[in-house]
């Protein structure tokens, strides 16, 4: 499959705009686990002090983050994967583990 616009492979609204960008950011995150590491650890640490004190690691976590999700080339990446699984789930029916997953009833 060529790479093109989110219009060129026909992509409704809700994988252009929720779909691929839950991707993005489940691969951001994977991305920044030395932030998302050093961030964790400092609020442990500091319990409610952490809004004071876990300032420096909380900004080095959103930096690496926004990067990535205003990177065009890993929105393109999993663009392609997701045509790939969308292509896959059409011909055989069966749906992938991640997009199986439900999100918690109680929020």
């Amino acid at each position: 499959m060529d790479p093109g616009t989110a219009e060129e492979h026909g992509l409704r609204h809700v994988e252009k705009d929720v779909l691929i960008p839950k991707m993005m950011r489940e691969k951001a995150r994977l991305l920044c686990a030395e932030q998302v590491e050093a961030f964790s650890k400092c609020c442990q640490e500091n319990g409610f002090l952490m809004v004071v004190k876990c300032r420096d690691e909380n900004a080095a976590l959103k930096e690496c983050l926004t990067k990535h999700y205003k990177d065009p080339t890993l929105y393109e990446e999993c663009q392609q994967e997701y045509l790939k699984q969308r292509e896959e789930f059409r011909k055989t029916g069966v749906r992938n583990k991640i997009r199986q997953q439900k999100l918690p009833t109680s929020m």
